[in-house]
């Protein structure tokens, strides 16, 4: 496959970890110009790390895609040391799952899961937006889940987030048609990208798997500590349970990898054997 990657240069946030790590690395080493930005100076500091290791082209700002000011601070760096932005990758993110009733334990989570999921979309397009205009060309790629498809029980606060990202990628695609291009992410379940770690109530997967709850905790636990059948943990077997998420970022780079005139509008990415039924 050509390779148009080399010289772009890309903004990617949530790169303290995750998704954000493995496609600054894989851009990197595509020859792209990355801004890798968290809120976590000392795992951004990994991930820099890690890129120069391999001669990878690179620069860390710490900053919190909460705040306008500090992404605008984002793109006036990534323009100062590379002249452009081709490519915002506006992955951070966080998954408080809890149900209703868990409230008392979960409505700061959920606040602060509204702030990083919607505002932090939002912050990213507008730091870039008039750049890409001006410009005429640009790409803004998106992280959603499949939790945005429709609401089930549990999905509650995260759900809504991650169906407002599609709303406003789409209404940016509109908008900005014939200059920004414009693409959605949607992960199924990933184990690897640290996202778990925010999950107040594991009840609350109960909407999501639907009928296959009782056969997908026992797997998925299985799949965790190691004891369950090779097939579930074969990424050549159609039983695959649970994606790594390298596959979800080599999609990410796949639909950064295009001609000016390709965009790959919304992109799913599921383990073949995921019980999931959104």
């Amino acid at each position: 496959m050509t390779n148009y990657m080399k010289g772009k240069s890309i903004i990617v946030t949530g790169a303290g970890n995750g998704f954000g790590r493995l496609v600054s690395q894989k851009a990197a080493a595509l020859g792209a110009n990355v801004t890798c930005v968290d809120v976590n100076a000392a795992a951004l500091e990994e991930t820099l790390l890690s890129i120069e290791k391999t001669n990878g082209a690179a620069q860390s700002v710490t900053a919190d895609v909460t705040s306008v000011k500090e992404m605008k601070a984002v793109a006036g760096k990534a323009l100062e040391s590379y002249g452009q932005i081709d490519v915002i990758l506006n992955n951070a993110g966080i998954m408080p799952l809890a149900l209703y009733s868990d409230h008392e334990k979960a409505i700061e989570k959920w606040h602060q899961c509204i702030d990083v999921n919607i505002k932090g979309i939002v912050n990213g397009i507008a730091c870039v937006f008039d750049h890409m205009m001006s410009r005429g060309e640009g790409h803004v790629i998106n992280m959603s889940s499949i939790f945005g498809n429709h609401p089930v029980a549990g999905s509650n606060v995260y759900g809504a987030t991650k169906a407002a990202v599609i709303f406003l990628s789409e209404s940016l695609r509109v908008e900005a048609i014939g200059k920004i291009k414009v693409t959605i992410i949607k992960p199924t379940g990933v184990l690897s990208t640290g996202l778990v770690g925010g999950i107040i109530n594991p009840a609350a997967a109960v909407g999501i798997v639907g009928h296959n709850g009782a056969s997908h905790g026992a797997l998925m636990a299985g799949v965790m500590d190691g004891t369950a059948d090779a097939a579930y943990q074969d990424p050549n077997s159609p039983k695959y349970l649970a994606l790594d998420a390298n596959y979800v970022a080599d999609q990410i780079i796949y639909a950064m990898n295009q001609p000016k005139g390709v965009s790959l509008g919304d992109i799913t990415i599921r383990a073949t054997g995921d019980h999931y039924i959104i």
